[in-house]
C-alpha cells in the first residue's frame, strides 16, 4: 500500500474480479479527491483491494487497474501495459501482414478501464471514456510515443462521457485524414469527418470473409457509412454495388474510398426504411445485402426499443434478398446480447416469411479483446445468413 496516495475505503464485501466498483459500495471519503484521482482501495475489514482511479461524481466510482500491492500505478505502468497491448496485436496477431489500422487500446479488454486507441497508418486516435484517464493523457501520450514513434494525435470524448465523468475537454484539433490499408483494399480514415474515429477496424475479419462471396453478384450495403463493406464487395470482383446511408457526409467519404481503390459504387442519401420499402414493393432483390446500422441506445431502458427497430429494418432488408442469397446483419449496441439479437433474427424471419439458415456468428476483430470476467467489452455481433 502506498501511504501518498489518498484511501477510499468500501462500504460492504468485495468478492469480485471485476475493476468497476459502483458508487453505492464506496464509503464518501471525508476529503473528496478530484476525478479521476489515483487511490488505495482499501475493503470493508480493512484488507488492501487494489489501487485505481476514484470518482465520485460518477456511478462508476472506482476502476481498479492494479490488484498488485508492490506495484505502482505510474507513468511506467502506462508504459507496460501500452507495451503489452502492442505487443498482442503486432507480435500475436500480426496484424501489420495485414493493415495498418487497428485498435491499440481497447479499454477493460487491455486493462486499461476508461481508454481506446485507435491506429489509422501515423495517426493515433485516442478517446477517453473516463475522468482518471483524461487526468493522466500526458502519460498515455508519452506511451504511445515509445511504440509509435512520430506519431500524430488526435483525442476527444464523447460529450455524455464528459457529463457523466465530471471533465470538461473540448478535443485535439482535427488532423488531416490518414490513408491506410486493409488487406489490399483502401480507405481515408478522417476523424474529424463523419466517423469519431476515422473508420470501424473492428469489421476488418467481417469485410474480409463477406467480400468473398460476393463475386459476380449484386449487393447492397445498408447503413454503409464510408463504404467499408461496399468497397471490399467491389474490390473482390462484385457486379454491382448499392451503399445507403441517410448522413451526406459519410456518402462523401464513401465515394472518396471508391475512387482510391479505382471501382464504381453507387451510392444513394436515403433513409433506409423508406428506401427498403419503395425496393421491396418493386421486387428489386439482390444477391448480397449488409444491414450495418449505428449503435441503437446507450439506456438499459431503452434495449426493447432498440430491439423493435433491429425488428422493423431487419424485416424490410430480408424483403430485398433473393431466395438462396446472403444476408449480413450486425448490431454494435453493448446493451443488446447475441442471443437477444439472434431472437429477433429469429422473429424478423417469421414475419417476414422467410427462412434463414445462419452460417456464421462472430464479433470485432481479436484486435477488440474482452476479458472472461469483464463481458462488457465486447459489443459487435455479426451474423451472416443464407435467406430462402
Amino acid at each position: 500500500m502506498n501511504n501518498d496516495l489518498p484511501a477510499v475505503h468500501l462500504k460492504n464485501a468485495w468478492r469480485s474480479s471485476h475493476p468497476w466498483i459502483f458508487q453505492k459500495l464506496v464509503a464518501k471519503p471525508e476529503q473528496k479527491p478530484k476525478p479521476g484521482t489515483i487511490v488505495e482501495v482499501i475493503g470493508v475489514d480493512g484488507e488492501w483491494i487494489g489501487r485505481g482511479f476514484y470518482n465520485g461524481h460518477s456511478r462508476i466510482a472506482v476502476r481498479i487497474l492494479e490488484t498488485d500491492p508492490d506495484v505502482p500505478v505510474d507513468a511506467g505502468w502506462f508504459s507496460r501495459k501500452i507495451a503489452e497491448a502492442v505487443s498482442l496485436r503486432r507480435d500475436v496477431l500480426k496484424l501489420d501482414d495485414v493493415s495498418n489500422a487497428w485498435r491499440v487500446v481497447h479499454a477493460e479488454g487491455d486493462g486499461l478501464s476508461g481508454l481506446v486507441v485507435d491506429r489509422y497508418d501515423d495517426l493515433l486516435v485516442v478517446e477517453f471514456f473516463s475522468a482518471g484517464m483524461f487526468r493522466h493523457r500526458e502519460w498515455i501520450y508519452e506511451a504511445l510515443k515509445e511504440q509509435f514513434p512520430g506519431a500524430r494525435f488526435y483525442s476527444f470524448a464523447e460529450e455524455h462521457v464528459q457529463k457523466q465523468e465530471s471533465f470538461d475537454f473540448r478535443g485535439t484539433e482535427p488532423p488531416a485524414p490518414a490513408i491506410i490499408t486493409e488487406n489490399g483494399v483502401r480507405f481515408r480514415a478522417d476523424p474529424a469527418g463523419a466517423h469519431k474515429t476515422g473508420f470501424f477496424a473492428d469489421q476488418r475479419e467481417n469485410r474480409e470473409w463477406l467480400s468473398h462471396q460476393a463475386a459476380g453478384k449484386r449487393v447492397l450495403d445498408l447503413c454503409c457509412n464510408t463504404g467499408g463493406f461496399g468497397v471490399y464487395a467491389k474490390v473482390r470482383g462484385a457486379e454491382e454495388v448499392v451503399g445507403v446511408d441517410i448522413d451526406e457526409d459519410v456518402i462523401s467519404i464513401a465515394k472518396g474510398n471508391a475512387k482510391l481503390n479505382d471501382v464504381k459504387l453507387k451510392f444513394v442519401q436515403a433513409d433506409i426504411f423508406p428506401w427498403l420499402r419503395d425496393a421491396g414493393n418493386a421486387k428489386d432483390l439482390y444477391d448480397v445485402v449488409i444491414l450495418d446500422p449505428a449503435k441503437m441506445t446507450r439506456d438499459r431502458e431503452q434495449v426493447i426499443a432498440a430491439l423493435k427497430k433491429y425488428l422493423d429494418m431487419n424485416k424490410l432488408a430480408l424483403g430485398v434478398v433473393k431466395p438462396g442469397g446472403l444476408f449480413a446483419t450486425f448490431s454494435c449496441t453493448g446493451l443488446v446480447s447475441e442471443q437477444e439479437f439472434l431472437d429477433m433474427l429469429r422473429r424478423a424471419a417469421y414475419f417476414s416469411g422467410r427462412t434463414l439458415q445462419i452460417l456464421k456468428v462472430s464479433g470485432a476483430g481479436a484486435d477488440h479483446p474482452f476479458m472472461a470476467h469483464v463481458q462488457e467489452s465486447r459489443y459487435l455481433k455479426a451474423v451472416f445468413c443464407r435467406v430462402f
